[in-house]
């Protein structure tokens, strides 16, 4: 697994979401594509955080006041492109997260690492025997 990583099997078209929107909105977008979360960027593509629905679910019923930014996480386990598999892996055990964002030297988002793509990585690579 030390030979893969998170450039081979990350998802580099993801549904990102601005910090100055509604979370009516973001929660829209991850309603319609089917995800459990939107990566937030400024408007340079830069992360600055990470909006799941969990998030949104654990603020109540009535959220169609808040911003992006009210309820997305900041502090972020990021990876680059050239992070071994491994590591991903052993953060995703350690902290329960389900998604590491890919970012490069500028913090500009790359792509994300998701359980899933982790799985189809081990059947890919064969790393399941």
């Amino acid at each position: 697994m030390s030979k893969v990583a998170a450039g081979d099997i990350m998802i580099r078209n993801v549904h990102t979401v601005l910090e100055d929107r509604k979370v009516a909105f973001a929660r829209l977008m991850m309603l319609r594509n089917n995800i459990g979360a939107l990566p937030v960027v400024d408007r340079k593509n830069t992360l600055v955080g990470i909006v799941t629905q969990r998030d949104i679910d654990l603020a109540g019923i009535d959220t169609s006041n808040l911003m992006v930014s009210d309820l997305m996480t900041r502090t972020l386990i990021k990876a680059k492109e050239t992070t071994p598999l491994r590591w991903i892996v052993e953060q995703m055990i350690k902290t329960g997260i389900q998604r590491i964002p890919i970012v490069d030297d500028k913090s500009k988002l790359l792509g994300l690492v998701t359980q899933t793509s982790v799985i189809k990585a081990a059947l890919m690579y064969n790393l399941l025997k």
